[in-house]
């Protein structure tokens, strides 16, 4: 499995003509999910040609505008072009009563139907599962409540070596425990070793988002060893007081959460408006862990 991830935006705060606030696009094997929702998320979504129709769930992290503040809008456009089916929505207590409030002022009544999840903020569990992946949260540590998430596919079976199923007479039936990682005991009464039966499964892969945050160490054991991890990087390291004052992260302080956990690749968003061009944040993140980039708006890539 591989998770597609295309950046709608990657501003903080405010939007500036060269970047939008916080967004994600998602795509599982062509399943569509949505990573908060700033202001402008569907005009981003029109012009990387990414068909919000598709879309079967939205994760909100926090109540901040930055990243929801494009959500009403969004829905409202889904509504006017005719979607009809549900539209799972998860995010913090509070996010819900605004959308109703919305709609109920505008008099929008909606085709299709809002199916609400509050997430809590202060503990990490699964938020959605399907057959292959699920989604667990991140609690962060920002000034009100924030979530992460966390999308790991879930382990894959082991892998059956045919000529020694053929050679031992593995039925047919007995198959599904063996990859499973059961031993298989023959008609004779032989005991054979799983390990002996099935290759390794090819490794399974996570994606751990990670905005808006303050450095905080009791989430390593939720991310760790993550395939890639977005972390937020608001600031350059000469501004750690404004960073600690505001719980949010230079880029050496992410650098060292993706050093922390082991993870394979870090990128780097959430950056300030005061910063047109953020090579110096990469710099000082590649200090720490040399496996980093910098993300913009528009910016793809694969986590496989």
């Amino acid at each position: 499995m591989s998770i597609h991830v295309t950046v709608l935006g990657c501003g903080s705060a405010t939007p500036t003509s060269f970047r939008n606030p916080s967004s994600q696009w998602l795509d599982i094997q062509g399943e569509h999910y949505l990573i908060d929702c700033g202001e402008g998320t569907q005009t981003q979504l029109l012009k990387f040609k990414l068909r919000m129709s598709k879309l079967k769930a939205i994760f909100i992290s926090h109540l901040h505008g930055d990243h929801f503040f494009g959500l009403p809008g969004l829905i409202s456009s889904m509504h006017l072009m005719g979607r009809k089916e549900k539209l799972q929505i998860y995010g913090p207590e509070g996010l819900f009563p605004i959308l109703d409030s919305i709609f109920h002022c505008s008099q929008t009544e909606l085709r299709f139907h809002l199916e609400y999840f509050v997430v809590d903020t202060f503990k990490s569990y699964v938020l959605l599962e399907t057959p292959k992946f699920e989604v667990i949260s991140i609690p962060l540590k920002h000034r009100i409540p924030c979530s992460g998430f966390l999308f790991r596919e879930k382990p894959k079976p082991r892998n059956l070596r045919p000529e020694l199923m053929k050679f031992y007479n593995v039925p047919i039936y007995a198959r599904k425990k063996i990859k499973q990682g059961n031993d298989f005991t023959s008609s004779s009464g032989e005991v054979i070793q799983n390990s002996k039966l099935t290759l390794d499964p090819a490794r399974s892969v996570s994606y751990a988002y990670c905005s808006d945050t303050a450095p905080d160490e009791s989430i390593i054991p939720i991310i760790d060893s993550a395939t890639a991890l977005y972390h937020e990087a608001t600031f350059e390291d000469n501004l750690i007081d404004r960073a600690e004052q505001t719980f949010h992260s230079t880029a050496s302080q992410a650098a060292s959460q993706a050093k922390l956990a082991n993870v394979e690749k870090l990128y780097l968003g959430h950056f300030s408006s005061r910063y047109r061009d953020t090579k110096t944040i990469e710099n000082q993140a590649c200090a720490i862990f040399p496996n980093t980039s910098n993300v913009h708006d528009g910016f793809t890539f694969d986590v496989m």
